[in-house]
């Protein structure tokens, strides 16, 4: 059925990604000389398998369709022609894969409750009971499809991320000749040329030039980071408008890239089947009634008991006793929930995750995306003493100079004179430097906004505050410094106040960001346990290393970097907005509005689902086992013993659509 995933990492784990507080403050130019920006890149090629294309998929969709088709005709007292030959199809469709798999079973000594719910099925159709056996046809069916798409949907993600790096590469020679290869080929010690706007074919250090990077998919960092000769930088990850020679660090097959799709796809492969409570009995049971059945059979028949009175007791034992009620239980709870969830904007991909939801004592978060919006701001504006300019004055200059860039700083400085209403005047001379910033003449006076040139007091204040520190220079003269932050997200603190709640413990923060940016959003939004310049293995480190000591973790992330850590968890959750392809593949449940509120939200959704749960289980079972107790110890008529039977199946089905009440979300939200 239904499974989530849980595994583990490999690999060493590499030096800390660079900080926030050393991202460059540097725009880049919009001009017909500019090469493309690393914003405006492509994402890679979407790998998607067609729902058609799965097996599992079509046959679950014949059955539904059949039983769809046959369900209306036979509540309206058709003919038995009209309505049994699509029972027929839907039985055939829906329960041969899962009837063929319990033989196997069989074959290995092994009794599931695949097909136990098969032969149950096949038992009600014999008495006549069609709609109920087609009902469990179609549940088993439609879930193992959706298991299915699950599994290959995050397989494609997983070979997508190898888009990411490119496939060529310029390799430069001892001569100075350039030379194009395939990027698998590349070996430790070559230099390659990476051109303004194209992706890194490797990781490495670099060698000369000087440009901004777009590292998002490795550290997870909202802004392009700064890099020159001696400075880092990954596979994968998109160069911006400077030209650079980079020496390759390391062979393409152990990049910091291609050890996440390892990961991801190494937790994919030792998931460790997870199952809802009916299946984590289902050996007992099924071995159970099986065994009864055939004992209530045999043993009278041997004592001399008549034939039809005997196979009528087996048979009402049978379908007493089998698991309709119980699977019936367990199902209409979560997928009430999943339903509810998903009118909420929380996609949950399986009853076994709305499940798993419930159970969960620790939460790690991620910052940029997740607890952020992703998005810079200006915070604060800075006068500098003997600058002798007011704060809309140096923020109107430092706009207009910014105005022609589509850098992210850039933008954020435009924004925060907009906000405020300020006229913006005309740039001209504008030119960038990469890794310094722009220059431009605005008014006669001849603006800067870059990186500070000395670290000051001020300069100090801002980094320990986690913000970015952006010097404004007026005709030579720095005259304030700007405050740059990412805008956290509405409603973070509530949330991260509910997760408290509903676990006991306050969520971690695991990020790439530099420590003071980290620390500035802990410091917002309560959080004391703060891991910052994590590489993506570290974050599934982490997570694995909570798994082990009993924790059951939940993880909530958005990008590429944070998909180890989602695969590794107990449950993890997306952002889906902004997320990246393998995160919302990798994932578990998606927040497709962003709404941080409703990771807590959904989580107490479970719990009431859980408890709903286990009201079932105990209606289902004690019908069971009074209905059994009485065909043991008496004679219970077939008839009777069906109506019992399908009264607790309906009795549990309506208790589990509590959930789809709007009232039910609410609660949840309340809690």
């Amino acid at each position: 059925m239904c499974s989530a995933m849980v595994g583990s990492g490999r690999g060493p784990v590499p030096a800390a990604a660079p900080a926030l507080e050393e991202v460059c403050p540097m725009a880049s130019p919009v001009s017909a000389a500019s090469p493309a920006l690393p914003s405006a890149a492509p994402p890679p090629p979407a790998r998607r398998t067609r729902l058609s294309a799965l097996p599992e998929v079509r046959w679950a969709a014949l059955a539904t369709v059949a039983f769809l088709a046959a369900f209306p005709l036979d509540l309206a007292g058709a003919p038995a022609w009209a309505w049994g030959p699509l029972y027929a199809v839907c039985y055939a469709a829906g329960g041969w894969e899962p009837g063929l798999a319990g033989l196997r079973a069989l074959r290995g000594k092994a009794l599931d409750v695949d097909l136990l719910m098969v032969v149950a099925a096949l038992g009600a159709a014999a008495i006549g009971q069609f709609l109920d056996g087609g009902l469990l046809i179609v549940i088993f069916a439609v879930s193992g499809a959706l298991e299915a798409l699950a599994t290959r949907r995050t397989a494609d993600s997983v070979r997508g991320l190898l888009d990411l790096a490119p496939a060529r590469a310029v390799r430069l020679r001892a001569d100075g000749a350039e030379e194009a290869v395939d990027a698998a080929a590349l070996r430790v010690g070559d230099v390659v040329l990476v051109r303004p706007g194209e992706r890194l074919p490797a990781d490495g250090t670099v060698l000369d030039g000087a440009s901004d990077v777009d590292q998002a998919t490795i550290t997870g960092e909202p802004l392009p980071v700064a890099r020159s000769a001696g400075d880092r930088v990954f596979a994968g990850t998109l160069n911006g408008t400077g030209a650079l020679r980079v020496v390759v660090g390391e062979d393409p097959a152990d990049s910091v890239l291609a050890r996440i799709v390892a990961l991801v796809e190494e937790a994919s492969a030792t998931k460790a089947p997870t199952q809802l409570f009916v299946e984590r009995i289902e050996q007992r049971y099924s071995v159970g009634v099986v065994v009864a059945t055939l004992a209530l059979f045999a043993v009278p028949l041997a004592l001399g008991a008549p034939l039809e009175e005997t196979l009528l007791r087996a048979m009402t034992f049978m379908i007493v006793a089998s698991p309709c009620a119980v699977v019936l239980a367990t199902m209409p709870p979560l997928l009430s929930a999943i339903a509810n969830a998903g009118r909420h904007g929380v996609l949950v991909k399986s009853c076994v995750v709305m499940e798993r939801l419930g159970a969960v004592d620790r939460v790690a978060l991620d910052k940029t995306g997740t607890l952020t919006e992703g998005a810079p701001r200006v915070a604060e504006v800075r006068v500098l003493p003997g600058g002798g300019l007011a704060e809309d004055e140096v923020l109107a200059l430092a706009a207009a100079a910014e105005l022609p860039s589509e850098h992210p700083l850039a933008r954020a400085v435009v924004a925060a004179a907009r906000d405020r209403g300020l006229p913006l005047a005309d740039a001209g001379e504008f030119s960038s430097s990469p890794g310094r910033g722009v220059r431009a003449l605005v008014g006669g006076r001849k603006v800067e906004v870059g990186r500070p040139g000395e670290a000051s007091g001020a300069v100090r204040e801002a980094r320990a505050a986690g913000r970015t520190a952006v010097e404004v220079a007026v005709d030579g003269v720095p005259v304030a410094l700007l405050g740059v932050t990412d805008r956290l997200r509405e409603g973070a603190p509530a949330a991260v106040a509910a997760l408290t709640r509903l676990t006991g413990t306050a969520p971690a923060l695991l990020t790439g960001d530099g420590e003071p940016a980290a620390r500035g959003v802990a410091a917002d939004t309560g959080i004391t346990d703060v891991r910052a310049g994590l590489l993506p293995e570290d974050k599934a480190a982490a997570v694995r290393a909570w798994e082990r000591e009993g924790r059951r973790t939940l993880v909530v992330g958005d990008g590429v970097n944070d998909a180890p850590a989602l695969a590794a968890a107990h449950v993890g959750i997306a952002m889906g907005r902004a997320g990246s392809d393998l995160a919302l593949e990798t994932a578990d449940a998606v927040v497709v509005r962003d709404e941080l509120a409703a990771v807590p939200a959904v989580v107490a959704l479970s719990r009431r689902a859980r408890r709903l749960v286990v009201q079932n289980l105990v209606i289902a079972g004690g019908c069971i086992g009074a209905l059994v107790v009485w065909d043991l110890a008496g004679h219970l008529p077939l008839p009777l013993g069906v109506a019992g039977h399908e009264g607790s199946t309906v009795l549990v089905g309506l208790n589990g659509l509590r959930l789809l009440r709007e009232s039910a979300w609410r609660g949840a939200a309340a809690a």
